[in-house]
Parts: C-alpha cells; sequence; structure tokens
C-alpha cells in the first residue's frame, strides 16, 4: 500500500504498511481498486452523456464510493469488494448501450474494460497513488481525487437533505477522467492541472453553499448558543460525526424514552439549531474532537452512533456499543461494528440503539461547564454594524480565521498556544473539530462579542467566506486580502483540502497552514502555491504571531 491523503501519514512522506488512521493494507489496496473503477465509470459515463444513456444514479452512487475512501469513515473490506463490484456493472451498462451492445474499441483506456477479476488482482503499484511516475502530475492529480473526495462527503450530506446539482456531478465525472493514465484524451499540462484543482475550490464553495441553505432550510439559522459538557441522570446515546439528519431521527425517535442524546465532535454545532433546541432530551455535548474517542467512548457507558467520518478502530470493551450508519464501516477479525441501514423510505430505526441505552449506566462524567457555538455567517453579519464599529474604533485589529480539523500529533498544542498568546483586541473565526484545541479557553470578548466566534462544523467554512465577503463590501474594499483578516488553517483529511481548494479559487491570499504540510504537494507543486497564492507552513507561536498579527 501507499497512502498520503491525510496529514498524520507515517514520517510525512506516505503509509506503507498499515494506515496511521487503523486502516489495513487490504482496505487500502481495495480502496485503490475502487477509485481505479470510479475512473472507468466516469469514463464511460462521459460518453454515455453525450449519447443519452448515462447511468441516471450516476452522482449520488459516485459520490457514496468517494466518500467511504475518506479518511477514518469505513475500515470494511467486504464493503469495498462489493461496492467495487458494484461499480464495474454500472460501468460496463452504460459502455454497452455507448457501443450498442459491440466490444469498445482498441484505443478504449484500461480503466473502462477491465474486469472484476483482473482488477482484484492489481498492485497498489499498478493502479495506486504511485503508478503516476512522474511527481509533480501526481501531485496535481493526487490533490485532485482528495478535492474530489471532500466534495462528495459535503455533497452527501446536501443530498441527504434533497439537494443536489448535476454540474457537480459532472465535474467530479470530469475531474476522475482527468487522472486516468491510459486515457485517449490528451493529457493536461500543470497549468491545465492547477486550473481544475482551482475549478475544484469553486465547486467546493458552491457545495458548501447547497449544504448551508439545506441546513438552514431544514433547521432555521443557528444562533449563538451556550451548550452544557456536563452529564445528567439518564441514560444516554452518544452520536457523532456530521450527518444533521441522523440527529433529526435519532431525537424524534428518542422522544419520550427516557433516554437522551448528546452530541459528540462535529455534531457539537446542531445545538444552535432552532429545530434541535425544541428536544429537552438533547442533554449537552459529551467530550471533544474525533482523535480521543477511545477514552471518551468508553466512559461514555451507553451507545455510540458513527454518522459519517472520523471513526477511529474501536476498542473491544466498547466495540459492543458502537453503531455505524450511511458509509460508515468497521469490521476486523476480531471485531465487526453493528450497522444501521436506511430503509426503503429514506428513514432509519434506531430501536436498537435505544432499548441498548435503557439497560446502560448514565454517562461518566468528563466535565461540567458550558462552550459556545452557533456564530454562523446569519448571526455573526445580524451585529455586523457592531463588529464594523468594534474595528473603526481599534477595539479589534485583526480577525483569525482559525478553521480546520484537529488530529493526535502534538504538534496540534500549537494552535491552542496560539490562540492563548492572541493579543486580547484579536478575534477567532472558527469552524471545524480544529476549535477544541481552544474553544473551552476563558478568552473573553470584545464589547459583547466573544473573541472565539464558531460558524460550526468544517463545512461551515463557508460561513466564515460569507462573513469575509460581507465585510468587505461594507468596509469598502476591494478584496477580502485587504481586510484586517489573517488565516491560520489546521489540516488533516480531504474535507480540509477541499475547503483549502476552495480558498484558494476565491484568491484568499496568505495562507498559513499546518502542522505540517500536505505530503502530496511536491515540491514543485508546492513552489506554485507558494509564488501565486504566498500558501506558508505555520512555524512556532512567537514568529507566527508576530507576522500575522503585529506586523
Amino acid at each position: 500500500m501507499f497512502c498520503y491523503q491525510c496529514e498524520e501519514t507515517i514520517n510525512g512522506t506516505g503509509c506503507t504498511v498499515g494506515g496511521a488512521c487503523g486502516k489495513k493494507e487490504e482496505v487500502a489496496v481495495l480502496q485503490d481498486r475502487l477509485i481505479y473503477a470510479l475512473k472507468g465509470f466516469a469514463f464511460c459515463n462521459s460518453r454515455g452523456r453525450l449519447k443519452g444513456c448515462a447511468d441516471p444514479g450516476f452522482g449520488p452512487f459516485v459520490m457514496d464510493a468517494l466518500f467511504s475512501t475518506l479518511t477514518n469513515v469505513n475500515f470494511d473490506a467486504a464493503y469495498f469488494e462489493k461496492l467495487i463490484n458494484e461499480t464495474l456493472k454500472r460501468r460496463d451498462v452504460v459502455r454497452n448501450a455507448v457501443h450498442n451492445g459491440a466490444p469498445p474499441g482498441p484505443t478504449a483506456p484500461n480503466v473502462a474494460v477491465i474486469t472484476y477479476e483482473d482488477l482484484m488482482k492489481k498492485t497498489a503499484e499498478e493502479i495506486g497513488v504511485l503508478a503516476t511516475a512522474d511527481a509533480d502530475v501526481r501531485s496535481l492529480r493526487e490533490t485532485l481525487i482528495y478535492g474530489l473526495k471532500g466534495l462528495a462527503a459535503y455533497g452527501t450530506h446536501a443530498l441527504i437533505l434533497n439537494s443536489e446539482d448535476d454540474t457537480v456531478y459532472q465535474f467530479i465525472e470530469k475531474g476522475l477522467i482527468s487522472t486516468i493514465d491510459d486515457s485517449p484524451l490528451e493529457k493536461p499540462n500543470v497549468d491545465q492541472m492547477v486550473a481544475l484543482l482551482l475549478e475544484c475550490g469553486g465547486f467546493g464553495v458552491k457545495i458548501m453553499s447547497m449544504l448551508d441553505a439545506a441546513n438552514t432550510k431544514a433547521y432555521g439559522n443557528p444562533s449563538p448558543t451556550s451548550v452544557k459538557t456536563g452529564v445528567g441522570k439518564n441514560p444516554g446515546i452518544l452520536i457523532s460525526g456530521h450527518d444533521l439528519k441522523d440527529l433529526e431521527m435519532l431525537l424524534e425517535q428518542t422522544r419520550g424514552t427516557g433516554v437522551d442524546v448528546y452530541t459528540h465532535g462535529e455534531m457539537l454545532p446542531a445545538h444552535a439549531y432552532p429545530a434541535f433546541q425544541e428536544y429537552a432530551h438533547l442533554a449537552g455535548n459529551y467530550g471533544n474532537a474525533w482523535h480521543l474517542q477511545k477514552t471518551e467512548f468508553e466512559s461514555f457507558n451507553g451507545p455510540i452512533l458513527m454518522t459519517t467520518n472520523c471513526l477511529v478502530p474501536p476498542k473491544e470493551t466498547y466495540a459492543g456499543r458502537l453503531y455505524t450508519t450511511n458509509v460508515v464501516g468497521y469490521r476486523d477479525d476480531k471485531i465487526q461494528v453493528k450497522h444501521i441501514a436506511v430503509k426503503s423510505g429514506g428513514g432509519k430505526d434506531f430501536t436498537e440503539i435505544i432499548e441498548a441505552a435503557k439497560t446502560c449506566l448514565p454517562p461518566q462524567e468528563l466535565e461540567n461547564g458550558t462552550v459556545m457555538t452557533g456564530f454562523a455567517h446569519a448571526a455573526t453579519l445580524s451585529v455586523a454594524d457592531k463588529v464594523i464599529e468594534a474595528v473603526k474604533s481599534g477595539h479589534i485589529k485583526k480577525f483569525v480565521v482559525m478553521a480546520g480539523c484537529d488530529g493526535r500529533h502534538k504538534e496540534r498544542s500549537y494552535y491552542t498556544a496560539f490562540a492563548q498568546a492572541l493579543p486580547k483586541d484579536t478575534v477567532i473565526l472558527t469552524a471545524g473539530c480544529a476549535k477544541y484545541r481552544y474553544n473551552k479557553l476563558d478568552l473573553g470578548d470584545i464589547g459583547g462579542i466573544p473573541r472565539v466566534l464558531d460558524a460550526g462544523q468544517c463545512n461551515d467554512c463557508y460561513s466564515l467566506v460569507v462573513i469575509a465577503l460581507e465585510l468587505a463590501k461594507a468596509f469598502g474594499v476591494e478584496s477580502v486580502n485587504d481586510l484586517p483578516i489573517v488565516y491560520n488553517i489546521a489540516w488533516y483529511e480531504q474535507k480540509a483540502t477541499l475547503v483549502f481548494l476552495a480558498l484558494l479559487h476565491l484568491g484568499i491570499q496568505n495562507i498559513v497552514i499546518g502542522p505540517v504540510l500536505p505530503a502530496c504537494l511536491s515540491p514543485a507543486v508546492l513552489d506554485v502555491l507558494v509564488k501565486t497564492f504566498r500558501v506558508s507552513k505555520n512555524t512556532e507561536v512567537e514568529p507566527d504571531i508576530k507576522r500575522l498579527i503585529t506586523l
């Protein structure tokens, strides 16, 4: 295997024996085969579009498939074997329709004709990341693949709430085709490939806007909310991940059962939506970011539902209380986590989880306080005049976007120290689980404006973009780069890659990322980003404070 799609990849170069995420080599190679199969499906489907015989379910199917290959989503080899088989069957239906049942011509790429049996014999070296020999072409292709994975993840969230756009599906198709080594199409040059990355970022802005609209239509505009971090006396169910529809269904089915529901990780922002505030048994937020779940899940005592990515291979001590849904799954030689499937009508039955919860002790308390969330664009812009006045009066000197992902490495303590070292006339704008490094610090406020404004989940980075664009209008500047806003962003996985590309698409300059640079960026590609967008890596707190804030 060779995998370098996440921040924690071994030695900053690539995982070759087993994934730092816990992914086994068998699963890693199966994911490579699935991506290869999806490229062939995209190639055939693009021709099917021209002849009116494309797969009508191409978009949702490919988004689910790509989503399943994100870091910390699915660890089940059998799941990927089944998905590869289904991908090739769909590909063949379209291909045969394009050619009226005749065999494809001799120029057809291998991805369009390879059989299941032959594909399952392919090694990672033959079809995976390293199959592209040129380091710069490989870097650009893999960065695009990771952007497409992020696009698929957010697109899946939106689709669950009945929001979709065929242009997104067509771009995913186009992006996959552009990475085919043996495509008869003319291979793009580096400039064309960089343009594709920026186009992917543009679709990232689009899909996050769609998801934002779908969430607010379904659940209302988030408002600033103080969320309890303690526990009650009732048994509870812990829900983690990002899928708000799952939370809605779980809250409905637990109403009146005597079972409380707690959010975990990226579910924290759900407390800010008016629709969820109607449920008295939505008891609070339990724990912190995803990487602490082995300790926190064990102490919770009750069942845990994982709705999207951020699953860590579970300990046997609580694996029997763990449930997955959607594209999430886990199975190894000792453990097979129970899975809640979607019913034919689109709903889910959480009866098994609820009945299990009733037999469990209440959660063991980890902390007892509150944490703020709910500063999405509607809430923040509703007090824009107050914010603008604070800037004009000099009470607020800088906004620092500290969005993104949290992770396990000790270098992540940098973000806590950076937040603590910021001058008291700065405000942090955040979204994603990176906020757990500083959202429980007592950083105070500036004239009633909290110094940490949490816009929500990682997809809610869109809110930060909207806020910046509206502030640019209010201050009469041509670009958000002329505002007193700086960017010190933590990344971990492929949704963060999409957010990064979205910021580049918007022309944001001087982005600082960390704790390390993505291993997929070759020196030449990184040089392009540095020269074009002045991207840099964070270093140490004191010099970074100086270059970002005080200079």
